[in-house]
């Protein structure tokens, strides 16, 4: 593949600027498809350039077709948000340039019999009509029952809740992690199945949506029935381009179900904005302050789309999405962003043989800032876990036994010193009870970290659990091709199965426990979950042993 070979980090400020302010004249040169993308992707502040409001009676169509969601709850306070579009296959949703008014509530019991708050928003055209709202001074560790109104409209209802106390112990928290829903690959089945499980809140570990283009049948769904319009029938560019994708993925009504059953934490992968980019790198050879113009209309898009609150709003094509977050004295989480401050893959970004430039020490998949505030995080920690969801596999993944075996250059096994200064920290830290979430390899694994991935007989130091994907491969199988190859080359690799899914994790304070859950296909509607595979790690003594 073909790279820009620059490092952008060193001399980017010129080029973020210029992003942010797209008619200043010391802006590089422009034109063509870049002046397209820069008319596009200019990000103005709320209320900027829509004096007048619209009034919400005058509305004639339900605007809640993209239902409700809610994220990054924190003790005392839940983070609500909808996006009022009648038409959302249209530029602009189907409402004019003007603010509207929307009204929230939040209750203790699904009827609203019990309200405990009520609001107003002003949901924006500058930022596609989309409503976020802090509700703050909650009671910790509480389920709430939020919704909202417009006009004569009321949108559907939504379950959410706050996390427990900094100090409470805790009985325990069921979490579920999921990632790679490619629209155009299958129906989003899981998703249903996942609005019915008992989990506590959903951990999104990247390519919630895919840049690729959608024809009008949809792809693998092979709709008969109705004709997507031509709009999704191109790569997303711009802005435009990807607030229309999001409109696409978020009719999906499986979707949408998960979404209003249970509070998200979301992270990005490099598909919410171009395949396997890299920092300011693009995947193909564009200029790239054309690059960091269309990032920035992603990063845009998607936080206008995501449950993400107020510190999580982009400034043109950056964007802190490392946060953390607290359940109790049970568990921290860690939410890592390997997409945005990575160093350059070595020697392109598929399967490689390793060599110095992928074991080069300076290379990075965090960014320096990232890292050393996950390592500081971990020395201040008490929780009893302390996870680490993330994007790309941590563990190393051969591909076959013998000695001229390849890794993969965009996962961490590209980035070995990277990985290695994260565990040698954790062991600096005292964390004993390490687990990474993962997710973009559309299989599921569950892996033992080790001291020495090539040393079997090393320190197991964590445990790491790959979701496989809700949608993207297709059907997919419960034994890939490759399964005899890679269980034989990585003797810390437990489990491994090819099919669509989720997975949930049981924390305890003496153990936890994942359930692998998958459904046998999605290029047509309605498969039945089943669970491929349960395994248990205790407290203390770190490793996965079949349940």
């Amino acid at each position: 593949m073909n790279r820009v070979h620059q490092d952008i980090h060193e001399h980017s400020e010129e080029l973020r600027a210029a992003a942010r302010h797209f008619g200043r004249r010391r802006f590089l040169t422009v034109t063509g498809a870049a002046a397209a993308l820069a008319f596009a992707t200019q990000l103005p502040a709320a209320g900027s350039a829509a004096a007048a409001e619209l009034d919400g009676r005058r509305i004639s169509e339900d605007p809640f077709t993209l239902g409700v969601a809610s994220g990054d709850p924190l003790p005392g306070s839940v983070l609500l948000w909808t996006r009022l579009a009648p038409r959302p296959f249209e530029p602009g949703g189907g409402l004019p340039a003007q603010r509207v008014s929307v009204h929230w509530e939040l209750a203790r019991d699904e009827r609203f019999t019990r309200t405990v708050r009520r609001g107003r928003a002003t949901a924006h055209p500058e930022f596609s009509h989309t409503a976020h709202v802090e509700v703050e001074h909650l009671d910790p560790g509480r389920e709430f029952f939020y919704r909202f109104r417009v006009g004569d409209w009321t949108s559907p209802v939504g379950r959410t809740r706050t996390a427990p106390a900094p100090w409470a112990r805790t009985g325990g928290l069921k979490l579920a992690a999921v990632s790679c829903q490619a629209y155009h690959d299958g129906y989003f089945t899981a998703y249903g199945h996942l609005a019915r499980e008992d989990v506590d809140v959903v951990f999104h570990l990247g390519d919630y949506l895919y840049e690729y283009a959608v024809n009008a049948t949809g792809g693998a769904r092979a709709y008969t029935d109705r004709t997507l319009p031509a709009v999704f029938n191109r790569e997303t560019l711009t802005l435009d381009d990807y607030r229309l994708r999001y409109g696409l993925y978020k009719s999906d009504p499986d979707l949408r179900a998960a979404h209003a059953a249970h509070p998200f934490v979301v992270t990005w992968d490099d598909h919410e904005t171009e395949n396997n980019y890299a920092g300011g790198t693009p995947e193909n050879d564009v200029p790239p302050e054309e690059f960091l113009l269309r990032r920035a209309a992603a990063y845009r898009a998607y936080w206008e789309h995501q449950p993400l609150r107020a510190p999580q709003r982009p400034e043109g094509p950056d964007m802190r999405l490392y946060r953390r977050l607290r359940f109790g004295r049970l568990a921290q989480f860690d939410i890592l962003d390997t997409r945005q401050y990575r160093s350059d893959q070595a020697y392109g970004d598929g399967w490689q043989v390793p060599g110095p430039e992928s074991e080069d020490p300076a290379r990075t998949l965090t960014g320096a800032a990232q890292e050393r505030w996950l390592l500081d995080g971990w020395r201040a920690s008490d929780a009893r876990w302390n996870v680490l969801p993330q994007q790309v596999v941590f563990a190393e993944r051969r591909d076959r036994a013998t000695a001229d075996f390849k890794l993969s250059m965009d996962s961490w096994d590209g980035y070995p010193a990277s990985r290695q200064r994260i565990l040698a920290g954790a062991e600096a830290a005292g964390v004993e009870n390490l687990m990474v979430l993962t997710g973009d390899v559309h299989v599921g694994y569950g892996l033992d970290l080790k001291a020495d991935f090539r040393d079997p007989a090393s320190r197991t130091l964590g445990t790491e659990i790959v979701a496989t994907s809700i949608s993207s491969g297709k059907d997919g199988a419960d034994r890939p091709s490759n399964y005899d190859k890679l269980m034989g080359a990585n003797p810390h690799l437990k489990f491994f199965n090819g099919r669509r899914g989720y997975v949930t994790v049981a924390l305890a304070e003496d153990g936890a426990r994942a359930d692998f859950r998958t459904v046998p296909y999605v290029t047509s509607p309605g498969a039945p979950v089943t669970t491929a595979a349960s395994f248990v790690t205790e407290a203390g003594d770190p490793g996965l042993k079949p349940a």
